[in-house]
Order: C-alpha cells, then sequence, then structure tokens
C-alpha cells in the first residue's frame, strides 16, 4: 500500500507529540491506510477510523491496517462528509480529529468543513490536526473556515522535525508544499 507523504507528515507530529495521545479519544477523517489513526492507537489513543460510507474498499484498507498491527479494538465505520448520519451520532467524546490530505478536491472542501463543525460544536475542546498538500495557490481554505467560524494555526514542519531530515520531501516536478493546520473553534467573546 502507497502512504501519502501527508500521512508521513501527520504521523511524524504525531508521534512528536506522543505523550499527548495517551488517554485520548481519536477520530481519524479520510484514514485511507490510516497511518496516523494506527500510530495514535499504538501510542495509547482510543481511535475510530473512517472513511466514505460510500466506498467500502476505503473501509477495508482501515480494516486491513488495524489487523496487520494487531488493533482490534480500533474501530472502523463509514462517514460521509457534509451528512449527519446515525454513525456520526454514534461517535463518543473526542478530543482530536485527524486528517491526512482530505482537501484534496476543492468540491469536497464545504463537506468537509461542514463534518469538522459539526464534530467541533459537539466536542468544544477537540482540535483538527491536519495536513494537506498545496495543490494551487487558487484552493484556499481561509473563507470556509471564517463562514464555518473556525479558527487556524499553521504549525511549521521543522517545530516537530525531531531527527533534522526533510518532511515528505518530493522528487517529483512542480511545488508539492506540505501544510500543517490546527483547526479548532473560535473562543466566543465574552
Amino acid at each position: 500500500m502507497y502512504v501519502w507523504p501527508c500521512a508521513v507528515v501527520l504521523a511524524q507530529y504525531l508521534w512528536f507529540h506522543r505523550r499527548r495521545l495517551t488517554g485520548k479519544t481519536v477520530l481519524e477523517i479520510g484514514a485511507g491506510v490510516s497511518l496516523p489513526g494506527v500510530l495514535a492507537a499504538k501510542c495509547g489513543a482510543e481511535v475510530v477510523l473512517s472513511d466514505s460510507a460510500e466506498l467500502p474498499h476505503c473501509l477495508e484498507n482501515c480494516a486491513r491496517s488495524c489487523q496487520a498491527n494487531g488493533l482490534a479494538e480500533v474501530r472502523v465505520t463509514g462517514l460521509t462528509w457534509g451528512q449527519v448520519s446515525p454513525e456520526l451520532l454514534a461517535l463518543p467524546p473526542l478530543d482530536i480529529i485527524l486528517a491526512s490530505d482530505v482537501f484534496f478536491e476543492p468540491e469536497d472542501f464545504e463537506d468537509i468543513l461542514t463534518t469538522v463543525y459539526f464534530l467541533l460544536q459537539r466536542n468544544p475542546q477537540a482540535q483538527l490536526w491536519t495536513t494537506y498538500q498545496v495543490r494551487s495557490a487558487e484552493w484556499s481554505l481561509e473563507a470556509l473556515l471564517h463562514k464555518w467560524d473556525l479558527k487556524c494555526i499553521h504549525v511549521p514542519l521543522h517545530s516537530f522535525n525531531a531527527d533534522g531530515e526533510h518532511l515528505a520531501g518530493s522528487t517529483l516536478p512542480g511545488r508539492h508544499t506540505i501544510e500543517m493546520l490546527i483547526i479548532s473553534p473560535k473562543e466566543e467573546p465574552s
């Protein structure tokens, strides 16, 4: 299975902050092969992996990753971005939401942030830890974050690169910048 560079960067961030994961409840959305979620589980988090309810093969990939890593306790569930489903409502209280390269197609951005907003409203102390590959300067999350009353902190990759090696480098032609963001609800004015 191929692991996308964004998943590697998010996993590196998790490993750097592994002591913060113990006892936390973590949801990975758009999990695919589930590298970040599997690592979070190995670091002591209670993890739920999710991918598209409409793509059973993606859910099978999540389950295979759990099986290969001896993680029978990790739950795998299908979620469809932008839809409130029984599976979404059945999620436990969350501390962290992980998302690796889910901001791939601009037509999905709104549905993703709708789901994230819903989850953060139910879990106001939670944060979305996400990595994404910048594919076009014309695609921006800023307006949607403002619309959904969410704030964003950019995390410099060098701030969690403990071994000094270049993170998620690419030999592909063109621009392949990876960004790390922490998204959370804006504080209510007092």
